[in-house]
């Protein structure tokens, strides 16, 4: 039974942790699947390397409200996902061939199996050659989520697919059927709306992106009616497999009906893979979400047991693994000196047609906790440069305090969205008021961030 320092479950951001600081320590990595984790080769990497080419195949039906009139001849779908996975997959070959065999990772033993605590930091790794048992000072959960799927008759038996599997696929389907209406539904209908998939997206709720601000779900699910056949407030009640595909029993307002699709994607969301690691039998505890619960320096209720990123962060998001990787490794250097994670104001993006960034309260969740507050709007048809793109549609929302003027909330749905978010990030995060932002500093003319600025100064503020 070797005893190590230092366990590290995962790949993903928590691999970043180790460097010549660790030298003199005994470490091992324990990983179940591919080096690199969700993002790398699942997650927000590969889908974004797939929205780009979507968003180049949606620019010529755009470009005849411009007087450009422009066709998409064809999409050469093997050659999309083999670029991409072309350049995904040796990257992910090289961070195990890096930890394995560079003379770097002298101190690293890396076990490829998977994982589950048999014990009071007792760790049982199961190997080609049988199972090895590991027992360490000092242990890191960063072994993420995995997509999940409802419990519907027939669903198992269907040949679904979920984000994991369904950006391999061999060719384009005619029509698809996303079950669920989040981000990764809303960005996989634009990629495969864009190559000239019919979409259909089925919701258990009666707006699509229900996390955003109600003013941003309205509108999204205003654009992807048009966009997509979109069935909202619907329950499935049973899925089948046909000749062609798939079929979806469902019941809504109108009663029964079917949506029937060549391929069927289910993205009803993720669960944390804390049940996987067995992480009670340590002592690790759980929320009722499956996050193994953590304090504000990533220690879980066990001494010397750290969690990071999807298996303990409800937000679920790459940027945030990162940040918790850099605290934890310093609290594993330092732990008289810890350091706390600073969630105070984490940004996300929906990389779907039209772009969808948010920060802070949305005014929902303002309203519902008794937060003062006032907020603007400023649409893109009210600047110069969204004149020049005829965009009528898209905005930004900002919430602040009126007695202050510091913002408590952003929220944007437009073009370049997830760009346009990172100053009101800056601001929050540093503290700087509305006025003092957009008065106190030039605002390039005409460009797309003066939506910010106009924004800004359309805050009702007190003073």
């Amino acid at each position: 039974m070797p005893h190590y320092d230092l366990v590290i479950i995962g790949t993903g951001s928590g691999n970043s942790i180790l460097d010549q600081r660790f030298a003199d320590k005994k470490v091992a990595i324990v990983e179940k699947g591919v080096f690199g984790g969700t993002c790398l080769n699942v997650g927000c990497i590969p889908t974004k390397m797939f929205v780009h080419a979507a968003d180049v195949a949606a620019t010529p039906a755009a470009g005849a409200r411009l007087g450009v009139d422009a066709r998409l001849e064809r999409v050469r779908w093997p050659e999309i996902r083999d670029r991409i996975f072309g350049r995904i997959d040796p990257i992910a070959a090289g961070g195990r061939e890096y930890r394995i065999e560079h003379e770097d990772n002298a101190n690293v033993t890396v076990y490829e199996g998977e994982a589950r605590f048999t014990g009071h930091k007792e760790l049982a790794v199961a190997l080609p050659g049988g199972q090895e048992t590991l027992t360490a000072d000092a242990f890191v959960l960063a072994a993420g989520g995995r997509a999940v799927a409802p419990d519907i008759p027939g669903l198992a038996e269907s040949g679904y697919h979920t984000s994991d599997t369904i950006m391999r696929i061999d060719e384009l389907p005619s029509r698809i059927v996303i079950l669920g209406s989040g981000f990764i539904g809303a960005e996989f209908a634009h990629v495969f709306g864009s190559f000239g998939v019919e979409v259909t997206i089925v919701a258990r709720s009666g707006a699509l992106l229900r996390v955003e601000d109600d003013d941003v779900s309205r509108r999204y699910t205003e654009l992807a009616a048009q966009r997509f056949d979109v069935r909202l407030n619907r329950k499935t009640t049973r899925v089948r497999r046909t000749a062609a595909g798939v079929a979806l029993d469902l019941e809504g307002p109108g009663g029964a009906e079917t949506v029937e699709g060549d391929l069927l994607l289910v993205a009803t969301g993720r669960h944390p893979n804390s049940d996987v690691l067995d992480v009670a039998r340590t002592g690790v505890t759980t929320l009722p979400s499956g996050h193994v619960e953590v304090d504000e320096y990533q220690r879980t209720k066990v001494d010397g047991i750290y969690a990071l990123g999807d298996i303990s962060s409800w937000h679920e998001l790459k940027h945030v693994a990162n940040h918790e990787a850099r605290v934890v490794q310093h609290n594993l250097l330092h732990p008289d000196e810890p350091i706390a994670a600073d969630h105070r104001f984490v940004p996300h993006a929906v990389f779907t047609s039209p772009q969808i960034a948010s920060v802070g309260l949305t005014e929902q969740d303002a309203a519902a906790r008794g937060v003062r507050y006032v907020t603007a709007t400023q649409d893109y048809a009210g600047i110069a440069y969204g004149w020049a793109m005829e965009d009528t549609t898209s905005f930004a929302k900002l919430l602040a305090d009126p007695a202050t003027g510091q913002l408590i909330g952003a929220h944007i749905i437009g073009p370049q969205a997830s760009t346009l978010i990172q100053p009101l990030v800056q601001a929050m995060s540093f503290g700087l008021d509305a006025r003092s932002m957009a008065r106190g500093q030039y605002w390039i003319h005409p460009a797309m961030p003066e939506l910010i600025e106009n924004a800004l100064l359309n805050l009702p503020l007190e003073n």
